[in-house]
C-alpha cells in the first residue's frame, strides 16, 4: 500500500503535512530536517522542487527557492539526497509540469520510487491533461497524484477531481499565493465539508499556528504548513528551531 493511504487508514484526523524547500536553508540541509521531522512525529513532508518562478508561491517560498538554486539544489541532487533517508512516514513532491516533462515523466516516476517517494504535487499541470496522460502511468508506479482545489473552483470541476483522486485533496484555504496572511474562506470550506467527499482531504495556504491549524482539522482531516515553517529555520540551530516551531503549534 502507498504509504499515503496507509497514514489516512490508520489516522483519521489530525493529520499534519509540513511543506519543506530542497536545498533550504543550506543544500544539505533537507535530510536532516525531514529526520528531525520523522523523529518528531510528522505524518507527512512535502518537499518543494526550487524552480525559478513558482507562481503558486509567496514571498518566503519564493525566496527560499531562489537561495536553494543559487547553492546548486535540482532534481538530481534531490533525488540522490533522498535515496540515503531511510523513513517510514510518506514524502510528497511539489514542482511544476515543467520541471516533470524535462526531466522525462517516466524517469521521474522511477527515481520517485528508488528514493522513497510517495506523492507528486504539479499545480499548474491540467486536470484534463492528467486525465488523459497521466493517470494509468501513475497507477503502475503507485505514486499518488495530489490535486489542488481552490474558493474559485467550480462544484463540477471538484467532483471531478475527487472522483480521479485516491489519496486526497490538497483544499486550499483563500484566493491567494503561499505565506499570505489573508483571512481563511470559511464558508468555502464549509461547503467542501458538506459535500462529504469520499477522498480525505488537507487544508493548507495560511495555516502558520496553532489557531489556524486548529481550524484546518475542524473542516478537514488534515493541515498543510509551509510558509510559516521554512520562516523559522535557522540555519545556526537548525534542529533546535524545528523543535520549537512545532511546540509552539501543537
Amino acid at each position: 500500500m502507498n504509504k499515503i493511504k496507509k497514514i489516512f487508514f490508520k489516522k483519521k484526523k489530525n493529520i499534519l503535512n509540513i511543506y519543506i524547500t530542497a536545498g533550504y536553508p543550506d543544500l544539505e540541509s533537507m535530510p536532516l530536517i525531514i529526520k528531525k521531522l520523522h523523529n518528531l512525529n510528522i505524518d507527512i513532508v512535502e518537499i518543494g522542487i526550487p524552480y525559478s518562478d513558482p507562481l503558486a508561491d509567496g514571498k518566503i517560498i519564493q525566496e527560499s527557492n531562489t537561495s536553494s538554486l543559487k547553492q546548486g539544489m535540482n532534481i538530481s541532487v534531490l533525488f540522490s539526497q533522498l535515496k540515503n533517508i531511510k523513513i517510514k512516514i510518506p514524502i510528497i513532491l511539489m514542482g511544476y509540469y515543467n520541471q516533470f516533462i524535462k526531466y522525462g515523466e517516466k524517469k521521474f516516476l522511477e527515481n520517485c520510487i528508488e528514493s522513497g517517494v510517495s506523492g507528486l504535487i504539479l499545480p499548474d499541470l491540467p486536470p484534463k491533461i492528467y486525465i488523459e496522460k497521466y493517470i494509468k502511468l501513475f497507477k503502475i508506479y503507485n505514486i499518488a497524484f495530489i490535486f489542488l482545489i481552490t474558493p474559485q473552483t467550480s462544484l463540477k470541476r471538484i467532483l471531478l477531481l475527487s472522483r480521479n483522486s485516491d489519496y486526497f485533496l490538497y483544499i486550499v484555504s483563500s484566493n491567494s499565493t503561499t505565506g499570505r496572511k489573508n483571512n481563511i474562506n470559511f464558508s468555502f470550506l464549509e461547503s467542501i465539508k458538506n459535500l462529504k467527499l469520499k477522498v480525505p482531504k488537507l487544508i493548507g495556504f495560511g495555516i502558520r499556528d496553532k489557531k489556524s491549524l486548529n481550524i484546518a482539522y475542524k473542516y478537514a482531516e488534515g493541515a498543510i504548513i509551509g510558509s510559516a515553517f521554512i520562516k523559522a529555520l535557522k540555519k545556526s540551530s537548525l534542529e533546535e528551531s524545528i523543535e520549537n516551531f512545532l511546540k509552539k503549534i501543537m
